[in-house]
C-alpha cells in the first residue's frame, strides 16, 4: 500500500466537507460530490442549440460555455469590435437556453491571446458572463495580460481561472513556473483551469500539482492526452492519470467541478462526449 503525508491525510479528511462553490453546484450530474460537467467546445460541430440538446440527452448540469458556442468565427480587429458592441441581451438569451435544459453555465471561456487589450476589452468578458448567469470566467492568455484581468476580476467580483496549454514560451500559461508567476502578486480572484490533458503532454503531472496547489484551481479540464506533446486520444488510452486525479478531487477537493473537454477524433461528437462521461461517473462511483 503506497505511503501518503500528512498534509496529504488532513486533506483528504477535509474533503469530505467540501463543497463545489457557488455556482457550480449540480445535482444532475454531481458524482461523489463532484461536479461532473462539459466544455461546450467539445461540441464544436454543432450550434448553440443542438449542443444544448447534446448535453441535455448525455445528462450535464453544468457546462463551460466556449466562445466558440457564442462568438462569431472572426479573429483580431473585428473580434474586439464585435465584443465590444455585441448587446448582452445575446448571452442572456444563451445563459435562459441553457438553464431551461437543466444546466448551469457555470464559467464562459473569454480568451485573451494576443496583448495589448484595453481595460474596456477585458471589463466586457465580465460584463458578457454576468449576462449569461456565470459566476466565473476561464481564459487562455499571456502573462503579462495577468495583471490587466486581476484588476477586472477584483472589480467585479468575479473568479477566473488561467487555462494552461502545453506549448512551452514565453508568455505562455503552461509550467508550473509559469502558474507560480501568473499567480503572484494577484488577487485570490485569480486561479487556474488546470488542463490536465495538456499539463501531462508538456511533461508535468497534474496530481503532483493537485496536492501542492489546489486552493488555486478553480476548475479542471478532463482529456487524455499522451507525453511529449502526443496527440488526444479516447479517455484512458493515454498518459494522463484521470483516474487517480478525480479520485484525488473526490477525496481531498470536492470544490472543484471537474469538465469534460473531448478533442480526439471521433465520428460523432454526442457517442464520443457519452464514452467520456460514463468513463468519469464510473470513476467517481467506484
Amino acid at each position: 500500500m503506497s505511503q501518503i503525508s500528512r498534509r496529504e491525510a488532513a486533506l483528504a479528511a477535509a474533503g469530505a466537507l467540501l463543497e463545489p462553490l457557488p455556482g457550480f453546484a449540480t445535482a444532475r450530474s454531481t458524482f461523489g460530490g463532484v461536479v461532473l460537467g462539459v466544455q461546450s467546445y467539445s461540441f464544436r460541430d454543432r450550434p448553440l442549440d443542438e449542443a444544448i440538446a447534446a448535453m441535455e440527452k448525455i445528462g450535464f448540469g453544468s457546462c463551460e460555455m466556449s466562445g466558440s458556442h457564442l462568438e462569431p468565427k472572426l479573429r483580431g480587429a473585428e473580434l474586439r469590435q464585435w465584443r465590444l458592441t455585441v448587446p448582452l441581451d445575446h448571452f442572456e438569451s444563451a445563459g435562459k437556453k441553457l438553464r431551461q435544459a437543466g444546466i448551469e453555465p457555470a464559467v464562459l471561456t473569454y480568451n485573451l491571446p494576443s496583448p495589448p487589450y484595453t481595460d474596456a476589452e477585458i471589463a466586457r468578458g465580465f460584463e458578457m458572463a454576468k449576462a449569461l448567469g456565470a459566476t466565473a470566467l476561464s481564459s487562455s492568455t499571456k502573462l503579462s495580460v495577468v495583471p490587466g484581468i486581476d484588476a477586472a476580476a477584483k472589480r467585479y467580483k468575479m473568479r477566473v481561472g488561467l487555462h494552461n496549454h502545453s506549448t512551452i514560451r514565453p508568455e505562455e500559461v503552461t509550467t508550473p513556473d509559469d502558474f507560480s508567476a501568473a499567480l503572484r502578486g494577484r488577487s485570490d480572484y485569480i486561479m487556474i483551469t488546470l488542463d490536465i490533458g495538456h499539463f501531462v503532454a508538456a511533461g508535468f503531472d497534474p496530481l503532483d500539482y493537485l496536492r501542492e496547489h489546489q486552493d488555486r484551481v478553480m476548475s479542471a479540464h478532463i482529456k487524455d492526452r499522451k507525453k511529449n506533446q502526443g496527440p488526444n486520444v479516447p479517455f484512458g488510452e493515454g498518459d494522463t492519470p484521470i483516474a487517480p486525479v478525480l479520485r484525488y478531487i473526490r477525496g481531498s477537493a470536492r470544490k472543484i467541478p471537474c469538465y469534460i473537454e473531448y478533442e480526439y477524433d471521433g465520428r460523432d461528437s454526442v457517442a464520443e462526449v457519452r464514452k467520456c462521461f460514463d468513463f468519469c461517473r464510473r470513476l467517481l462511483v467506484s
